[in-house]
């Protein structure tokens, strides 16, 4: 009797390997499968050819080598990369879980139970202890997943496991580029610290020049309080630059998790390597390979498994539950000879009564995977507006750098030659004053440009998927379901 029922056993569980999923099929991408075109887009005409971000590992990406150490830093300390890592741990913990349900998992037991019968009922009108001893391994209540239900569930606690993989990567590449903005933004501070000080500097001069020009009267009250204006108004630039290289230097450690060393640290954007340049390839399926997407697919993919487990719960569930075992009023014969005892209980469940409920419930499951589809969908053409956005700034960035060194060249002259004006009596100093603002303000917007070119290069490489594969400069498989192995169980 037990070996046929170890045979039951074994054939129902050779059964159970299919499911009522639907077969999921990935959604089209609602972008175009080329980038926009137009003027802004002059530097990403068709025909250039260029390995994929993702595949670019973010040293190779960072030429910089104060910068690589302090991403590396980063990497080994920011909390919020240990989170996403630590949900990673716990997803694969879930999976196991769910995947051990597929199999009977025996248990052993053993117990004491002894009770005393009252004199009024027991034999003979006398008082008995009885006392028995038990010792058993068996199964308890294992569903057989005939239908499905279960594996489907374990499907999507495994696509779940992938997604919190694929959050890490994200993370990771957000941190990266967010540790390399924030650097840069410090750098560019420190450059216009430096040009305020320069600036402040130069006022003073002036001022001191002007003044004594006024005691020997040969400058006006209004000519020296003009050049006091500007040396206030350098005065204000220096505490507000100091203040912002100081939040500056403070929101890096946050990101980094640890203070960074001030040698790692440069004071201009002209002292820093410029990344590797970028080409985002002729069509944008390469936005497939984001991690924030291949998350938002495997949610999609565990939404559609759900759907199976939903409708297997339709149909009969049969739970069995067996055991082998000894029983005995003595504890010495607990195993010998004509102790033995088994048990072979299957019971199956009928779902009659609950339809209205578990039709609602697989309602809600198909209604829970078209929310995860908008959410794909949506997520793709996020990415895609980001890229088309990083490669317009791209495409004008050259022209701006241009045009805006050739105001600071011509702004310099202007204030050469009004300030030669000035010196000879021929012009007033207000003219001198509308130069050097318009020189000041010049070189501020060259600041912000070379920063703004520097900056679109880390943005274009962070929304082409950049930076998630390397850790600490060892590369490392993605975790996409094409590619990545299942945790072990």
């Amino acid at each position: 009797m037990i070996r046929n029922a170890i045979i039951i056993l074994t054939m129902i569980a050779c059964l159970a390997g299919c499911t009522m999923a639907p077969a999921y099929k990935r959604p089209d991408a609602p972008v175009p499968a080329a980038w926009p075109t137009g003027p802004a887009y002059k530097e990403t005409a068709a025909g250039e050819a260029a390995a994929a971000a993702s595949d670019i590992g973010w040293r190779e990406f960072y030429t910089d080598e104060k910068l690589q150490k302090v991403i590396n830093l980063a990497l080994r300390n920011n909390r919020d990369l240990r989170v996403a890592a630590l949900n990673i741990e716990k997803m694969r913990a879930v999976y196991r879980v769910q995947q051990a349900v597929l199999l009977p998992l025996p248990n052993a037991a053993g117990s004491l139970n002894e009770y005393r019968t009252p004199a009024d009922i027991g034999e003979n009108h006398e008082a008995t202890n009885v006392r028995l001893y038990n010792a058993n391994v068996g199964i308890s209540s294992w569903e057989v997943d005939f239908f499905g239900r279960i594996r489907s569930l374990k499907d999507s606690a495994l696509e779940q496991y992938f997604a919190t993989e694929h959050a890490r990567r994200s993370a990771q590449i957000s941190l990266i580029s967010e540790v390399a903005n924030t650097y840069l933004i410090l750098a560019a501070d420190r450059e216009n610290l430096k040009l305020a000080q320069s600036t402040l500097k130069a006022q003073e001069s002036t001022y001191t020049m002007i003044q004594r020009r006024y005691e020997l009267g040969a400058s006006s009250e209004l000519d020296l309080n003009q050049a006091r204006t500007r040396v206030e108004a350098a005065r204000v630039d220096l505490a507000r630059f100091t203040a912002y290289t100081a939040t500056d230097e403070n929101a890096l450690n946050l990101l980094v998790g640890a203070p960074v060393p001030p040698e790692l640290l440069s004071d201009s954007l002209d002292a820093i390597a410029a990344p590797k340049d970028l080409s985002p390839g002729l069509s944008s399926e390469v936005l497939l390979k984001r991690p924030d997407i291949l998350q938002a697919e495997s949610y999609l993919k565990a939404a559609n498994a759900n759907i199976g487990a939903a409708r297997a719960a339709f149909f009969p569930s049969i739970t069995l539950s067996t055991s082998i075992g000894t029983t005995s009023n003595e504890l010495a014969g607990l195993f010998k000879a004509g102790a033995a005892t088994w048990s072979f209980v299957p019971q199956v469940n009928v779902p009659i009564f609950n339809s209205i409920l578990l039709w609602a419930n697989l309602q809600a499951t198909k209604a829970t995977r078209e929310i995860y589809v908008a959410q794909y969908e949506k997520s793709i053409q996020t990415a895609f507006r980001e890229v088309a956005d990083a490669l317009a700034v791209k495409g004008t960035v050259g022209d701006q750098m241009t045009a805006q060194q050739s105001l600071v060249d011509a702004s310099a002259n202007t204030y050469r030659l009004a300030d030669a004006r000035y010196t000879n009596g021929i012009d007033s100093y207000l003219t001198v004053l509308d130069a050097q603002r318009s020189l000041y303000t010049a070189q501020q917007g060259l600041i912000s440009v070379r920063f703004a070119r520097i900056a679109n290069l880390v943005n274009l490489y962070k929304v082409l998927g950049g930076g998630g594969n390397e850790e600490n400069g060892q590369e490392t498989t993605g975790a996409s379901q094409e590619t990545k192995e299942k945790p072990e169980s």
